[in-house]
Parts: structure tokens; sequence; C-alpha cells
């Protein structure tokens, strides 16, 4: 794919049904040998092996027969037009075939061959150009190029010359693999998976995404009965809008999408841009995105597969309230530590619980939560079950964890069948097994035997606990999603209202040139924004007039489009009273401008009322080419870079949203009151960022950024100021409202 954005595509673009891709009736194989050494001769022998009960189409012009099968020259000769088509040969020959099966009406094929935009050249950008157009031209839909292709374990179909699929093939899981590498999706995340015992439904590895892209798949495989979690290997987010969609659907289907988004770190941004050619975006905005919309995000493909072992399950753990069970209380201690550093919590038990487990315990132990049942009831070999289903009937538990370390095999088989039988009868709560040792009576039960039985069970007691958290974490999100309180409720749905029409201003954005502060405060101002008091002066006797109607200490700044940073230039005055000190301020803020810039454009100066002692804030906006306006609030003044306390939510940003992004920073508590002092004015902040996001939205790409430092709250009730603000525009256009 061209790495144009493709932020502006909508989010109702047309899906394609993959069915015919993943499950097609009749396969052609352009570049096809018997030949195993070479890429061809793998794919076509991967797909016998895998079981593929379709029609084989080799094609070759140098064979009549290929693995016992009629070998056609060239896709015209084809008896029949094929569901599928892969095409194994060098980049230029790939699209003259791509347009011949186009033309010939064959639905989807996989382009393999690299030397496309992935190259960084503008040779690779205009192939790529021209795939998009024959895919365009013709209607066939395309995986790759620069791909590994796709598997189905479901349909028993599989077009990729990967090793990982050599072998007996495994039976179909539930668990579905979507990425943009090869080797990160096929050998890193789905042969490991396998390795691990878990069953995959679908994978696809798709390259550079030139047609059908990440999206494309993600979609079809949360349609998919055969899929109940849905792992993603990223290097880029292609559509954010449509992410947001296909979020939503996985959010309303309860198969949670879990995603490693490489390019964390700036030097990963870079070897992502160059091995696909394409640019990502911030890695802060990636994270919000990512978590408004309900996606788990992990750090690497060994968290995707331990974490599937947990998600994948139909019962899942619902809250943060934890309980643990063992014969080792160090391990309980570690526990502990680890799953508080995770978020969880452990509450104490109901009298009822306590009562019902005291007969399980020898007479010297003692009822706390985690339950240390003591070494006194090793070679019982139901008690972890036993306690696991008493605890789990407590309404103050969500997740109970039987701790095993080194246990016989009858042992291990009833913690496990405890698990699979989802807890206590009718609690609907899922217990999750922590294994940290082997089985000393059966050396040959292995982890990943339980885990293809379906049982959650982890080796290590970090990711079990960070598996738990991401669970409650998601649950949380799911809940606000399939309600709606994300995106349906009223922009303005805060008690003060806010946010007038985009029509009422009259501040033009005209590309290439930012907007005086004086400006941005009236494009703010038509969205409800609460601005100073101000107004601009030319002369000293404006400056006078102007500070005499305001009343009180004013400040004076000056104004011109070409000087952005007033303070560094020396060309501001603060705290400036009465007509002689007015007067001197003028000339002085007039002279440190033409000092500073001898070329700079001067408009006049800026007389404005001080803010008055207050908290403060920034508010802002960046348009992303992915995701489209982002939305961020943080603790303002001087210190910005130095705090970086801060929260972002990609536009649009309703009230309960602003408030969410209010109460995540850690100066939320001094905003809400801390250690008895007077709130100050959170439902202005909420306002002001709910009345931006309705600016951003509006504007979309005309605008590149807003900086609004410092917005000055006040007390409970006493409102809010915009003292200082910048909009800077950008090339795009306006929205007007598409957003909202």
């Amino acid at each position: 794919m061209a790495d144009a954005p493709r932020a502006g595509a909508p989010a109702t673009r047309s899906t394609t049904n993959l069915e015919r891709l993943f499950n097609p009736r009749s396969v052609g194989f352009i570049g096809a040998t018997e030949d195993t050494s070479k890429f061809g001769g793998k794919c076509v022998a991967a797909l016998l092996s895998f079981g593929f009960q379709g029609k084989l189409m080799p094609i070759n012009p140098r064979r009549s027969v290929l693995f016992d099968r009629p070998c056609y020259p060239d896709v015209s000769a084809l008896p029949e037009v094929p569901d599928h088509v892969g095409i194994a040969l060098p980049a230029a020959d790939a699209l003259e075939a791509l347009e011949a099966c186009g033309r010939l009406g064959v639905p989807f094929a996989t382009v393999y061959s690299a030397g496309f935009i992935e190259l960084g050249t503008d040779a690779g950008r205009a192939l790529q150009e021209r795939l998009q157009a024959i895919c365009a031209a013709t209607g066939i839909r395309v995986t790759g190029p620069n791909c590994s292709g796709p598997v189905s374990f479901v349909d028993h179909f599989t077009l990729t010359s990967s090793a990982a699929v050599r072998g007996k093939r495994p039976e179909a899981g539930n668990v579905a693999i979507a990425a943009q590498s090869g080797g990160a999706g096929q050998v890193n995340t789905m042969w490991r998976a396998l390795q691990a015992g878990l069953r995959i439904s679908y994978q696809v590895s798709s390259g550079n995404d030139a047609d059908l892209d990440m999206i494309d798949y993600l979609n079809f495989m949360l349609d998919s009965e055969a899929t109940r979690v849905v792992l993603a290997v990223a290097e880029r987010i292609p559509d954010g809008a449509r992410l947001k969609a296909v979020a939503e659907k996985a959010a309303r289907l309860d198969k949670p999408i879990l995603m490693v988004k490489m390019g964390r770190s700036a030097s990963g941004r870079q070897a992502a841009a160059s091995h696909t050619g394409s640019i990502s975006s911030p890695d802060d905005i990636v994270d919000a995105a990512l978590s408004q919309w309900g996606i788990v995000r992990v750090d690497d493909t060994n968290d995707l597969i331990e974490y599937a072992k947990l998600f994948r399950c139909s019962t899942r753990p619902r809250g943060r309230r934890v309980s643990a069970s063992s014969v080792s209380g160090g391990n309980l201690v570690m526990a502990s530590d680890l799953a508080e550093l995770c978020g969880l919590e452990w509450p104490d038990f109901g009298p009822a619980t306590r009562a019902a487990i005291s007969p399980l315990l020898p007479g010297y132990a003692t009822l706390r939560n985690p339950l240390d049942l003591t070494p006194a009831v090793i070679g019982t070999e139901d008690v972890l079950a036993r306690a696991g289903r008493i605890i789990l009937a407590d309404e103050n538990i969500d997740t109970f964890i039987p701790v095993l370390t080194m246990a016989n095999r009858a042992e291990i088989e009833a913690v496990a069948g405890f698990a699979l039988e989802g807890g206590a009868a009718g609690t609907f709560k899922q217990p999750v097994v922590l294994w940290t040792g082997g089985c000393i009576n059966d050396p040959s039960l292995q982890m990943a035997e339980l885990v293809e039985r379906g049982v959650p069970v982890f080796d290590d007691t970090a990711r079990c606990f960070r598996a738990i958290a991401a669970c409650a974490w998601m649950q949380e999100h799911r809940a606000a999603i399939v309600a709606g309180s994300a995106g349906d409720e009223g922009a303005d749905g805060s008690s003060r209202g806010g946010g007038a029409s985009v029509a009422g201003s009259t501040t033009a954005i005209t590309p290439g040139r930012t907007l005086t502060e004086r400006e941005s405060k009236k494009l703010l101002a038509s969205y409800g924004l609460p601005v100073t008091k101000e107004d601009l002066a030319t002369t000293a006797d404006e400056a006078v007039r102007i500070a005499a109607s305001i009343g009180g200490p004013v400040a004076l700044k000056i104004e011109s489009p070409d000087i952005a940073h007033k303070t560094e230039a020396g060309a501001i005055r603060l705290g400036v009273q009465g007509e002689p000190a007015v007067r001197a301020a003028f000339a002085d803020v007039m002279a440190a401008a033409k000092a500073w810039s001898v070329t700079a454009s001067l408009h006049g100066v800026l007389v404005q009322e001080m803010s008055g002692t207050g908290l403060e804030m920034l508010l802002g906006v960046v348009h992303d080419d992915v995701f489209g306006p982002v939305i961020t609030v943080g603790t303002g003044g001087i210190y910005v870079e130095v705090l970086r306390d801060v929260a972002r939510r990609v536009a649009p940003v309703n009230a309960t949203m602003a408030r969410e992004m209010l109460k995540s920073l850690r100066t939320w508590p001094i905003l809400a009151g801390a250690r008895g002092q007077a709130a100050y004015d959170t439902e202005a902040v909420v306002c002001a960022i709910v009345g931006l996001s309705k600016l951003a939205c509006d504007h979309g790409a005309t605008i590149a950024e807003i900086d609004i430092n410092p917005l000055v709250v006040y007390r409970a009730g006493q409102g809010a100021r915009v003292v200082d603000a910048l909009i800077v525009p950008g090339g795009g256009a306006a929205t007007h409202g598409a957003h909202a």
C-alpha cells in the first residue's frame, strides 16, 4: 500500500467477504514447481500436505504436469476461473500475471513478490501504485505484496512457503492471527502458539497491505464462528476510523483483539518504515487510540500467546478482585506483590466463605486471602479445587488462582477439571491456573497438553496476573463501548453545554499561516471555550483605552504571525497597571519584537486581562494522518515537558470521556480537592475539552495543531480561562462534523 494516509477514508468502506480467500474451492498457482527448494515448490507442497480438498491448477509454461496434475501455461488456459491464485514471480512479472487474473475474473490473489513500496524507492512506489490500479480496474482483491500469505486450519488451506506449517496439521482452534510480518506472524506467533498448545483458526501474514489490509482480515476473523480471540502483530495501522469500527465489532461480539503494535521507540518506528515503506503514528497516539477502543496492547508476541490462553475462554475474569491458594506460602507472597502491581485487589473473605473453608485447613492455618493451605494438605488431591469452588461463590471475589508447584498427576487433573468447568456452578467465574513446577509422577504431562484441552494455565506468575488484569481492563472498556458511552453520548453532555457551531466563527484558517493568539482565541471562543478579555492596540493611546476598559492589571503581548513564542522574544509584559505603565509597556513590547526580528510583521500589541490565580492546565490538538484529530489534556505551565502528565483521546471526545481523561491524570487528586483544599472547576475543563473536540472534528486536517497553555482553572463554580493559544494550520480539507 502506498503510504498515502487512509485517515480520510470513511469507516463505512465496503468490506469484501473473504470466505473464498481462506476457503477456495479451486486454486491456481503461478510459478508452481516440484522443486521444494524453491518458493513456488514450497507453497504448493504445503498446500497439498495441509489436506486441501479443492482443485489445484499449477501454472508453469515449461511443464505440462506437476504434482500429478495438469499444468497450464498461463491463467487464460485454465479450464475454470479459480477462487484464489498464488503468484510467485518477480515484481514486474507478478503485475502482468495479476492483471491477467483480474481480466479473467479471479476474485482473490496472493502476491508474494518483494520489490514494491518497502524498498523506499520511486520505482517500488510506482509498482505498488500500479498494483492498486489493477485492483481498482478489475475488482480483484490482493493479499500482499511482499507477504507470506494466508493459512486456514478450519478449511485445511494454506498458501504459504513457511516451515511453520510443515508436518502434521494440528486441529483447528479458536485463536486467529493477523500480521503484516511473515516471521513475526507465522513463526514468533503462530508456530510458537501451536507449540504452547494453542490451536489456530486462521492466520495471515499480509506484507504491504496494498489492497486488502489488516483491518479487512480482522473483520473476517471476528465474523467467523471458529474464532474466539484475535491476535494482531502490526507494524502500522492502515486506517484509524476503520480500526475503531472493527474494535467496536469485537466488543459487541465479545471477541477480544490483542495487539503488538511495533514502533514504540523512535528506532522501532524507523525500522518499521524501512521494512514497510510506511510512516507510523507517534506511539503515544497509538497507545491512546488502542486503549480508547478496548484493544489490549501487549509488549511482545510472547504476551500474545500467553494472554490468548485466558482470552480465548468463553468465561473470563470480569473484575479486579482476586483470590489465590497454594501449599506454598512463598509463592503466595510473590503473587500478592505482583497482582497489586497490576492493579488487582485481594478482598477479605466473607463470613460464609470463611466458615466453609475452615474444615479444609489444619488448625494453625490462617483464613486470609491469599489462602495458604500449608504443606499439611499435600496429598489431598482435590483440595485446591474444593477451596476454589467455595471461594468463587464469594460475591467479593471475581477470579480464583490455584497455584501448583510440584504435584502428582491426580492433583493437576483435579485443578484442570475445576478450571474447565468454570469454577463454582452458576458463578460464571473463570479460575486461572498458575503451575510453576512439574508433574512428579508423570513427567510426560506438560503444560501444553493442558492448554490444548482449553485450560487457562500459566507458568509465569507475572504474566498470569498481567493477563487477569488485562481481562478486567478489557471488560470495563467493553461495557462502555457496547453501551455506547464511548461515542454515542451527545458531545456536549456536560451540565453547562458548550461548543457553538463553526458557522459562528469569522476566523479563517489559511494554509501555511499560523493564527495569532487573538485569532486563535476568537476561533476557540466560537466553540464555547472561555477566553480572556482582550483587544488589539496599534498605538499607545489605544493600549491605554483598552486597559482602562478591562480594569485592573493587564498583560501586553506582541501580536505577530512571525513570533509564536513571545516570551523568548521578550515581547510580553505582565501585571501592568496605570496609564504611564501601559504606555511604557507598549513601547517596550514593540521595541523587543523589532529587535527579535527585523522582518517580522507586527500587527500591534494585544492588551489582555490578567488571568488571576488558579491551576494551570494545557489543552491541545494534533491532527494525525492515521487517527485524525487527537485531543490532549494535562498539567500546564512551564513544567509541561518535565512532568509529562497528559491524557489523550482520539476525537470526538464527549463529556464522559473528558471526565475520564481528567481522572487519569496524576494531578487529579489536586483537581478534586486534595488534603481538604477546595476542588477546582473540573466541569469547566470538561466543557473546554468537548468544545475543542468539536472544533477539531469540524476543521479536520485544515488544523495541524492547537496548543492552549495555560488554561487557568479556578475553584469549583468559578470557571476557567484560555490565557494563551496557538493554532497551526494543516494542508488538508475540513471535515465539517464528519467525525462528530
